[in-house]
């Protein structure tokens, strides 16, 4: 039997995974996701139980309510409870794998959308990739990598996409982005992610793009990402609108990838979050090894004594704010804190 193909685009949040997930998407043949978040919120390899149709309808259900309204602006999901029944009583075969049920939900959307092949873009799937290749060995993983110091800029300012165009982001949302961010936590997750994501480098299904090689030759990367996936490569995959940016308000009529979009954080001109010099000395600190890897070059920096130590003390107390925060977000606390951490 021929294995069907599936897309995941993986990576450090901010770091372009939505962009290529549209790019993607323009494609005639693939279906792109909203952000899932089926690995670690909804299902955690920790478990290995098999679902009985009762609660395989109540996954589904969770399913399509993400996917249907969103990841950050859904609401309850007993009002997909009719269609997850619809589209389980489908499946022949019971008990059930939840990662199984997971591929079944994606090819039944992909295929009510009229598409064939279905893509997944949750970013922090790239903690997950061991996991995706061992379950659907039919997939392609695009990892996107971004310079750090750019990803803390777009995360220190992410709260305010509420007034960028994100405005039917809930107030609530907007003061998790908020309280999300610290250069420590934002660097360290930054480092894990992108560390996750090597050691699959020499993998044939896993291929990395540089956010910024995506922005500078948008033509030649995405033609070597069709020829990767096994699609054909057409000039109508790059009008993407240019929407979701933390720096720049959303211009949706205007479409195609803007190269402006990379090496914020050091563009005075452009540096509207204004990342001060301890948060850069952070980044560097935690990432500087990492980031010459990767061919991001370090620069100088003598932090503001100041707001080091302010960030030093702030750490802890933001911290487990955010974990309290998001423990409704965690399907098992001790594994993803040590994915991610």
């Amino acid at each position: 039997m021929k294995l069907r193909k599936m897309l995941f685009v993986v990576g450090n949040s901010r770091s372009g995974t939505t962009m290529m997930g549209r790019i993607l998407g323009n494609h005639d043949d693939v279906f792109t996701f909203g952000e899932l978040h089926f690995f670690g919120q909804l299902w955690s390899p920790a478990s290995s139980t098999k679902l009985n149709i009762s609660e395989a309808i109540e996954l589904a259900a969770k399913l399509f309510c993400i996917q249907r309204e969103g990841y950050r602006t859904h609401g309850g999901h007993q009002r997909f409870l009719e269609e997850a029944r619809q589209f389980c009583q489908n499946i022949t075969s019971y008990p059930i794998s939840p990662v199984i049920l997971f591929s079944e939900f994606l090819r039944f959307e992909a295929s009510l959308n009229g598409n064939s092949i279905p893509c997944d873009q949750t970013p922090r799937n790239v903690f997950y990739i061991d996991e995706i290749l061992k379950y659907y060995p039919q997939v392609k993983i695009i990892n996107m990598i971004r310079d750090p110091r750019d990803v803390l800029l777009s995360q220190k300012r992410k709260w305010k996409r509420r007034f960028l165009g994100g405005t039917n982001l809930p107030i609530k949302e907007s003061f998790r982005d908020w309280l999300n961010y610290h250069p420590i936590t934002i660097s360290r997750i930054w480092h894990t992610a992108v560390t996750a994501a090597d050691k699959f480098s020499e993998n044939d299904n896993v291929k990395s793009i540089y956010f910024e090689k995506l922005l500078a030759a948008p033509e030649d990367t995405v033609s070597h990402i069709c020829d990767f996936v096994g699609i054909d490569y057409c000039q109508s995959l790059l009008k993407v609108p240019q929407v979701g940016s933390s720096v720049n308000a959303d211009t949706p009529d205007s479409l195609g990838i803007n190269p402006n979009r990379a090496g914020n954080w050091h563009d005075k001109n452009r540096n509207k979050g204004k990342l001060n010099s301890s948060e850069l000395y952070i980044s560097q600190k935690i990432n500087g090894l990492l980031m010459r890897k990767h061919n991001y070059q370090t620069v100088m920096m003598r932090p503001n004594i100041f707001y080091l130590i302010l960030n030093v003390v702030s750490f802890p107390i933001k911290s487990i704010g955010a974990f309290l925060f998001n423990i409704n977000r965690i399907k098992n606390i001790r594994e993803t804190l040590k994915r991610r951490l």
